[in-house]
C-alpha cells in the first residue's frame, strides 16, 4: 500500500463517520459556517455529501434564519455565513465569559498594546504599516497580523461591553 492509498482510506473512514453522526442539514451548516466567499449549492452539496436539492433545501433554511446570507454570481445563487450573524455569536460569546470588569480590563489591555505597535512602528495603523515593510520583514508582518486581531478583538469587546449597557437601560 502507498502513503497516498493509506491517506485516502483514512479519508474516507473520516468521511462515513461524519456521514454516519450527522444529519444532512447538520452537514450542510458545518459547510456554510465556513464558507465566507459563497459556493453554491452544487458545491456545498459535494462538500456536505448530501444531494444538490438537499442542499439547496437547508441553505434556504438557513438563510430564512438569518445564519446564512446569498448573493448572486451570474445566474447561481451563492449562499455563506452571514457576517452580521458571526459578529453577533462573538459577541454573545464574550458576554457569557466575561463580566463588566473583565471587559473593561481587556479593552485597557488591548487599547495599550495598539499604542505600543503605534510607538514602536511610528505609523497609526496596521494598513499604513503594511504599506512600509518590504516583503522581508517577517517581524513586521507578524505584528500587522497581530495588530489587525487586537483591533477586531478590540470591536468586539467594546460591542459586547455597549450591548451590555444598553441592555441594562432596557431593564431599568
Amino acid at each position: 500500500m502507498t502513503e497516498q492509498e493509506g491517506w485516502d482510506d483514512v479519508n474516507e473512514h473520516v468521511r462515513e463517520q461524519w456521514t454516519d453522526e450527522t444529519t444532512p442539514f447538520e452537514r450542510v451548516y458545518e459547510v456554510v459556517e465556513t464558507t465566507r466567499e459563497g459556493a453554491s449549492a452544487a458545491t456545498i452539496a459535494e462538500r456536505a455529501l448530501v444531494s444538490e436539492p438537499t442542499a439547496r433545501r437547508h441553505c434556504k433554511a438557513l438563510v430564512n434564519t438569518g445564519f446564512a446570507a446569498t448573493d448572486q454570481n451570474g445566474r447561481t445563487t451563492r449562499y455563506k455565513r452571514d457576517e452580521d450573524q458571526v459578529l453577533l455569536s462573538r459577541i454573545h460569546d464574550l458576554r457569557e465569559r466575561a463580566d463588566r470588569e473583565e471587559l473593561l480590563d481587556g479593552i485597557e489591555r488591548m487599547k495599550t498594546t495598539i499604542h505600543e505597535y503605534e510607538d514602536a512602528h511610528d505609523t497609526i495603523s496596521p494598513e499604513e504599516l503594511a504599506r512600509q515593510l518590504s516583503g522581508a520583514d517577517t517581524e513586521g508582518w507578524a505584528d500587522v497580523t497581530s495588530w489587525k486581531t487586537t483591533r477586531r478583538n478590540l470591536a468586539v469587546a467594546q460591542a459586547a461591553l455597549a450591548y451590555d449597557e444598553a441592555s441594562e437601560q432596557l431593564t431599568a
